[in-house]
């Protein structure tokens, strides 16, 4: 005799008796995807979007996760490392790109967007600056749905990728200054910080936010004197009083700006940049007054940069020389450190994903998660970006009018 739950319902441990529309939520809830881990093309970039252990969690919720040869090694996880933890192996492009979901950390290059079927979703890094109309052309018409990894906000409006990679810049900033302040580079053989009986270093941001506070912290702790600039005088007080000792702060007055560069021996622009106009904080001008020898890194260069000799390089080579000052700028800064960044970036993506399964498909997560949708620039083939919109003298359509019609 068939037992019956509190509710009324027979309960058979069988979806097909249960009423068509438990029936259909059963469905949406247990759907799973397939995603795809290429390798990437670009030597200078190491990251990989899932370390091995975001990939068995999951695989444990009956994903497939299907893994190009070779994707890991960057960040120094072995293709055995992936396999062991369920992921799928092949040597085959068309393969990885077939899949539901292709989460890789460079930006698409044409040849990778011909490999890709259509109709999917892809994450990545945009880059607004290193698109080119034909890459977007062909994601256009493969009617990929497409989500940028530097856009994506969590529920209290945070952007997750950003916030944890500025990290990871402003930290790995100050080691590579300190780099190229030694011997070891050409550099005029200064130790970044302060010891007994000598004068510390200087060291000048450019930003007060989460990169800007990394790059402070790991400066002051080596000993050096920080000074830090910035519009809001908010966050400077914020700093003042997470930071305290050794930071002097100031707004952006162009003389007070330009007797602190004559004195550093560091200068790092951490500014975040909202659009693609070009805006220097720091002219070519102001740069010819520094000390010969002295370094700069603009961790926004990706977006323009804010300084003006400073130029948008790629990782493996990041360094030349503007009037004695040398200058270091690479987009990707944080694969210099590709582990810690690929499982900071795991943090972020493998929930995402599971989140998209259990949603039965992105469609649904993008009406569920306004911070996701934040992200999306493209929606079945559909350009959904104002900013690119702009660049490419394309319209730019509605995302919440487009998702609300499905």
């Amino acid at each position: 005799m068939n037992e019956k739950s509190r509710s009324g319902k027979i309960n058979l441990g069988n979806a097909a008796f249960l009423p068509k529309e438990e029936q259909l939520e059963t469905a949406i809830r247990n759907r799973h995807i397939s995603i795809g881990i290429p390798s990437d093309i670009k030597d200078d970039e190491k990251r990989v979007a899932l370390t091995p252990e975001a990939v068995s969690l999951l695989v444990e919720k009956d994903n497939e996760v299907i893994v190009q040869k070779g994707a890991g090694l960057g960040a120094n996880y072995s293709d055995k490392d992936y396999s062991e933890n369920g992921a799928i192996i092949t040597d085959s492009p068309a393969r990885v790109y077939g899949a539901d979901v292709v989460i890789k950390v460079a930006p698409f290059s044409e040849k990778e967007a011909d490999f890709l079927k259509g109709n999917q979703v892809v994450l990545s890094y945009l880059n607004v600056l290193m698109l080119n109309e034909e890459i977007l052309g062909k994601l256009i018409r493969k009617k990929v749905t497409a989500i940028a990894f530097e856009k994506i906000r969590d529920k209290s409006g945070i952007m997750t990728v950003v916030e944890s990679m500025s990290e990871i810049c402003g930290i790995t900033s100050v080691l590579v200054a300190s780099e190229y302040l030694s011997n070891m580079h050409g550099g005029k053989g200064v130790m970044l910080g302060g010891i007994t009986g000598v004068t510390p270093t200087e060291v000048l941001i450019l930003g007060a936010n989460t990169a800007g506070e990394s790059a402070a912290r790991a400066a002051i702790g080596l000993g050096s004197t920080v000074k830090i600039f910035d519009e809001s005088l908010d966050r400077l007080r914020r700093f003042q009083s997470l930071l305290g000792q050794r930071l002097q702060t100031s707004v952006f007055h162009p003389q007070v700006l330009k007797k602190a560069l004559k004195s550093a021996d560091v200068l790092i622009g951490a500014i975040e940049l909202e659009d693609l106009r070009p805006w220097y904080y720091v002219t070519e001008d102001m740069v010819r007054t520094m000390k010969k020898g002295s370094v700069i890194i603009d961790l926004s260069i990706d977006r323009g940069g804010c300084i003006e000799t400073t130029e948008c390089r790629a990782l493996q080579d990041p360094v030349y020389e503007k009037f004695g000052v040398v200058h270091f700028s690479a987009w990707n800064l944080p694969s210099r450190v590709a582990r810690s960044a690929s499982i900071a970036l795991s943090n972020v993506f493998a929930p995402l994903l599971q989140s998209m399964a259990d949603a039965g498909g992105i469609t649904q997560l993008l009406k569920n998660d306004r911070g996701v949708r934040s992200g999306a620039y493209l929606y079945n083939g559909m350009l959904t970006n104002e900013t690119l919109g702009q660049k490419f003298g394309i319209i730019s359509k509605d995302l919440d009018l487009l998702i609300s019609a499905f």
